[in-house]
């Protein structure tokens, strides 16, 4: 238990509330301050597709869509999956696996998930300082930016857990990254991921397939194949099997100015089977006609292959199979940070100590995307918040244990990436 000490949590999004629930239900006496009206706004914007919470797929997996590598393992493990759903279902939100693995709440909705979650936070006697921008961090004390003027506060610990840079308009602006700076902790670079990338269409393909899905495709890019969708757009390519690749993808253009990205058009058949099907082609058919009935390729796909090709399609029986399951892209850029789900780069992992806390900063605590860490989409994303949360709020419980303000959690709570210690 917290014996009455002030705590503040800086961040209304999952990663915020996640350790406020945490730090209240210890006892504490927590003020969460976020600049937008209200809290929740991304988590809200993810609702939109159906909220995806967590994936089924089996945790050594699972921990694997995280980079770096062991990143956010401890956290997970301390907060897996089906504990989210567990504490889902605690909140009156019952969840469902999808065909794809991925979890949902039944409800398909973020906004009763978010207002059962405020609920309880207001039970456990969490304050909401909505419109309060942070502007300041000296030792010991917090300067914000309020409609009633500039505010100082002077908690016992902190938590900031401000998100990234992607949505800016949702809350997440990166605005943070300067003030961290001038403490001396070290940021890498906010980046888009899970972003959409560039490839000059031509004039013809863009008019007539702009927004158009791709469906029931593989991607290729250094060696990964991912199966899945993708999305033709007016500037390029998105969609869940782009973002998936959007790290290597990204890192490629950063580091060459392009990256060539292999569609299989039809990864359910072979080479061979495909070219047999090809030869089959009722005589007469136009080359297009053959590529739809034989091939089963959409208009989109068909218009793909020519994109790859770049000029007429190949006419040697074995040459348009091979394209067919292997049209190499071009991709020159990705898309900004205003229109990426999620972002790469922040503080750097190694500023932190096992408790999530600033070694340089006692007393201050990271959590979530503003955090040097990065997943797919897929429910990685709202997972790895969600647990980095809580494990940085049993972290600060910890030190303010070590502090004589309170006791040591009963539950080991990781929050380095490391395994968290037996209780001793």
């Amino acid at each position: 238990m917290v014996q009455g000490c002030d705590i503040a949590v800086i961040g209304g999004g999952p990663a915020g509330l996640a350790a406020a629930e945490i730090l209240a239900a210890s006892g504490g006496t927590v003020t969460l301050y976020d600049r937008m009206p209200s809290l929740g706004r991304k988590l809200l914007m993810a609702g939109r597709g159906g909220l995806n919470l967590t994936h089924s797929e089996p945790l050594p997996a699972f921990l694997g869509r995280y980079h770096p590598a062991q990143s956010l393992t401890g956290a997970i493990r301390a907060f897996p999956p089906d504990a989210l759903r567990d504490w889902c279902a605690e909140l009156g939100q019952p969840t469902f696996v999808g065909s794809s693995g991925r979890v949902f709440p039944k409800s398909f909705k973020a906004s009763p998930l978010l207002r059962a979650w405020l609920a309880r936070l207001g039970d456990h006697g969490v304050a909401i300082r909505p419109r309060h921008r942070l502007t300041g961090i000296a030792e010991g004390a917090l300067t914000f930016d309020t409609p009633e003027g500039d505010l100082t506060v002077r908690p016992a610990a902190t938590l900031l857990a401000l998100g990234g840079a992607s949505w800016p308009r949702l809350g997440s602006d990166g605005a943070w990254v300067p003030l961290l700076e001038g403490l001396g902790v070290p940021v890498a670079p906010l980046r888009p991921a899970n972003a959409g990338f560039a490839c000059a269409w031509s004039d013809t393909f863009r008019e007539r397939h702009a927004g158009t899905p791709l469906k029931r495709i593989a991607l290729t890019f250094a060696g990964e194949t991912v199966p899945g969708e993708a999305i033709v757009t007016r500037t390029g390519l998105e969609g869940g099997a782009v973002y998936a690749l959007s790290r290597p993808l990204r890192e490629a253009i950063l580091a060459e100015g392009a990256a060539r990205l292999v569609v299989d058009l039809r990864p359910d058949l072979a080479v061979e089977a495909l070219a047999a099907r090809l030869a089959k082609g009722r005589k007469g058919d136009s080359l297009s006609a053959r590529l739809r009935k034989a091939a089963g390729l959409s208009p989109v796909a068909i218009g793909l292959v020519r994109e790859a090709a770049g000029a007429a399609l190949p006419g040697e029986p074995d040459a348009l199979p091979r394209l067919i399951k292997a049209a190499a892209l071009t991709l020159t850029g990705m898309m900004g940070l205003d229109r990426a789900i999620s972002t790469a780069g922040g503080v750097d992992l190694g500023a932190l100590d096992g408790n999530a806390m600033l070694r340089a900063r006692p007393g201050l605590f990271l959590a979530g995307e503003m955090l040097d860490w990065e997943a797919p989409t897929g429910g990685y994303l709202l997972q790895g918040a969600i647990a980095g949360g809580r494990a940085a709020a049993g972290g600060m419980l910890r030190w303010l244990a070590d502090q004589g303000l309170a006791q040591k959690p009963t539950r080991p709570v990781a929050s380095d990436g490391q395994d968290a210690p037996s209780p001793s």
